[in-house]
């Protein structure tokens, strides 16, 4: 199953599976994804329990290795990359939020957001630095430790840190997962606007049609297979398609 864009590709699936286990035990998780996912843009990823959703993100980001097919960042292929090139283009080219805000706690913010940076041995450029900072609105923030921040806004340190390295693509897995509604929403608007006014790319997996609806275009998967889309998407509309979903009534797309 194939999703198409036509802007130039942030990160592409061609033919992807993912099998677990053997004889009886044998799970399908994706079953021939291929799809891409356009520079510039805000894609979210939805689908029933099960449906393989944190799959396909993980083997996007190359946490999981594909049973077969192949993943590519940009244009280079994930496939045959050593350990140690597939850890530099995780640092490197790739963001990523998690529901967890994985902040270390013995770490300032200021310091957080730029520890990948400091793996690296680079530094910030003073201008982005500035800029993001602004824009997740955490200037007077910067010298506290996570324990002294609310989860609101230790997912926005969570957010500035994953786009300090201007990552070629930004992985967010349920984002708001563990936030409150309004924190949830700040978080959401912050990532429309990294890719509206930053250029950055997003991809992310949700359950929440109100999430989905801040994005540019939502995949859904069922059974290990892309089975809709919708672009400028609504709440209502990823509910209705969910809802669907959770009937059968789909229309796969071609």
């Amino acid at each position: 199953m194939t999703t198409r864009t036509t802007a130039p590709a942030a990160v592409s699936a061609q033919d992807l599976w993912k099998v677990y286990g053997h004889g009886e035990a044998r799970v399908v998780a994706l079953r021939g994804v291929s799809a891409t996912f356009a520079r510039h843009t805000f894609t979210a990823i939805m689908g029933p329990s099960g449906s393989g959703k944190s799959t396909l993100m993980h083997c996007l980001a190359g946490l999981d290795t594909p049973t077969r097919g192949e993943v590519r960042i940009g244009d280079t292929s994930l496939a045959g990359l050593s350990d140690a090139a597939l850890t530099r283009m995780r640092r490197e080219r790739i963001g990523f939020i998690f529901q967890q805000f994985n902040l270390l706690p013995t770490l300032t913010a200021s310091e957080n957001i730029r520890l990948p940076l400091t793996i690296a041995g680079r530094r910030p450029d003073p201008d982005w630095f500035r800029r993001l900072i602004a824009t997740v609105g955490l200037g007077d923030r910067l010298h506290h430790r996570p324990t002294q921040l609310s989860g609101g806004q230790q997912q926005r340190v969570a957010c500035a840190r994953a786009l300090i390295t201007r990552p070629d693509v930004v992985f967010a897995d349920e984002p708001t997962g563990n936030l409150d509604s309004r924190s949830g929403r700040e978080i959401l608007r912050f990532l429309r606007t990294s890719v509206h006014e930053h250029g950055q790319t997003i991809v992310m997996v949700t359950h929440d049609p109100v999430a989905a609806s801040y994005a540019d275009r939502v995949v859904f998967l069922a059974d290990g297979e892309i089975v809709d889309e919708l672009t400028h998407p609504t709440a209502e509309a990823v509910l209705d398609t969910m809802k669907r979903l959770d009937t059968g009534a789909v229309v796969e797309v071609a």
